[in-house]
């Protein structure tokens, strides 16, 4: 094991060693050179290795039995992967830079993101579906931009996989085309799934959960050196130390609480008792323990008072502080981000939000919305609904899934098609669906008071409501378990 260790940290140096002779890391990398044996031995850098060696290199071995523009974009994405794997490292030896940073930060990888771009444009070129494929796909890089929940991309893992759901409409139809016909092409389509889905999912998820790893505070290029405690200056010949201060003698140690049973403190035995003390004194003096109550007379009776009542009267209702039933929302936000995803987040209110500038490639993802309604024209990649109330929403069609998640009393209304909805702990949900969406493959977990509601046979009918169940029955049959939905009828 240790042979093969020692093997592929030599690999790793033997690579980084010929991109900074080829030129590929620019000049304030090669500043970083003393470093770079360093992160080499750095286990996640070691797993990027092993994807690349792994499933990318699968995705490379079936392009080059293919060749043409197959092979030239996956040349492409074997480029991504290399820059992807240098900002890595320059990450870890960098401080977390600002938006203006980022944007420098990630320009490599742009660049190799619009050359893979252009070769889908123009006329439609041969292969054009393993070409949109690839240049889809690698926008999961873009995972090491995240910067923080609030940075407005989703999670790095969600991220990989929300844009291999983009990529993922052309990689099918690659399988279906040639499925029958060329199986090269085939390979590559299923190496290059397993490249993202699992692979490089799995890794960003167990490296890189919430982001690169940025490095301390003030680095800027080759790694600043770690901040020593703060040390007397020495004394040198031209001038002496200066002296210490004097140590402080210790402070008293505080007082003693006051005795449980006394109101006050007592320093002299002469001082009659007071508070429990003299209560427990007049109990054991033997005197008649009520000799000192007054006595009550019929007046001063409750039941006797007229100036009482048995009514009591309640105290008004002060209005509550601000925030304390209130839950802390950011800011309203209705944006297209990095040209795939619309965001709605945090609205309050609007009943006319509308999407319209939309094509297939894009995702729309609405979060933390109340009250509101959302007009989604034209068809989109995806759509997910999260931690939603009393919220409608109004799509026309989706190319992988419409999602409903931790939301209650939600409306959705879906006018062209939707090959899967997915509905996940969710109460409340009104879900009307066209005529081309009723062949939709409809999936519940953890929710309740789901209706379909679908259109009559008639050509002008109303709409009819299905409840799905939320009650099972489970019974043991033939060695397994078999689960029925409860069905109640009047007795």
């Amino acid at each position: 094991m240790e042979k093969a260790l020692v093997e592929r940290l030599e690999a790793a140096v033997a690579r980084l060693e010929a991109a900074i002779a080829s030129g590929s890391i620019s000049a304030s990398e090669r500043a970083l050179d003393g470093d770079l044996p360093a992160a080499a031995t750095d286990p996640a850098i070691l797993a990027f290795d092993e994807l690349v060696e792994g499933p990318l290199r699968r995705v490379v071995a079936a392009a080059e039995k293919i060749g043409g523009k197959v092979l030239e974009t996956t040349k492409v994405l074997e480029e991504a992967f290399e820059v992807e794997k240098s900002l890595l490292i320059k990450a870890k030896q960098s401080q977390k830079p600002d938006i203006a940073g980022l944007q420098e930060f990630v320009k490599p990888l742009n660049d190799v993101l619009t050359k893979a771009q252009t070769l889908t444009e123009g006329r439609k070129p041969e292969y054009f579906n393993h070409l949109k494929t690839t240049a889809d796909s690698l926008t999961a890089l873009a995972w090491i931009a995240f910067l923080g929940k609030d940075c407005g991309m989703s999670f790095p893992t969600a991220h990989v996989e929300e844009c291999w759901q983009m990529a993922e409409f052309y990689n099918n139809k690659v399988l279906v085309e040639y499925r029958n016909s060329n199986p090269d092409h085939v390979e590559w389509a299923k190496a290059l799934k397993e490249l993202y889905v699992p692979s490089l999912r799995d890794y960003v998820k167990k490296n890189y959960p919430l982001g690169p790893v940025w490095g301390p505070a003030g680095a800027a290029g080759p790694k600043a050196p770690a901040p020593t405690p703060a040390t007397p200056p020495v004394a040198t010949a031209s001038a002496p130390a200066p002296k210490a201060p004097a140590a402080r003698s210790p402070a008293p140690p505080p007082l003693p609480p006051k005795s449980l049973f006394e109101g006050e403190t007592s320093t002299s035995s002469s001082k009659p008792k007071q508070g429990m003390s003299a209560v427990f004194q007049e109990i054991n003096s033997g005197k008649p323990v009520t000799s000192g109550l007054r006595k009550v007379t019929d007046d001063m009776k409750t039941k006797n008072r007229t100036d009482r009542t048995g009514v009591v009267n309640a105290p008004e209702k002060s209005a509550p502080r601000g925030g304390a039933f209130s839950f802390k929302t950011g800011p309203p936000k209705m944006e297209l981000q990095m040209g795939r995803k619309w965001v709605v987040e945090n609205q309050v209110g609007k009943k006319e939000l509308v999407i319209d500038d939309c094509d297939s490639k894009q995702s729309v993802y609405v979060y933390g919305c109340k009250d509101s309604v959302l007009q989604v024209k034209g068809k989109v990649n995806n759509i997910t609904l999260d931690k939603c109330t009393k919220t409608g929403i109004l799509f026309t069609d989706v190319v992988a899934a419409f999602e409903i998640v931790n939301c209650n009393g939600v409306e959705v209304q879906c006018q062209g098609s939707a090959p899967t909805i997915a509905i996940d702990n969710t109460s409340g949900c009104q879900l009307y669906l066209g005529k081309d969406a009723l062949g939709a493959s409809i999936t519940t977990a953890k929710s309740s008071e789901v209706n379909i509601l679908v259109l009559g046979s008639e050509p002008h009918g109303d709409w009819v409501q299905h409840s799905l169940p939320e009650q099972f029955l489970h019974t043991f049959k033939d060695g397994q378990f078999v689960t029925t939905p409860v069905t109640h009828s009047a007795g």
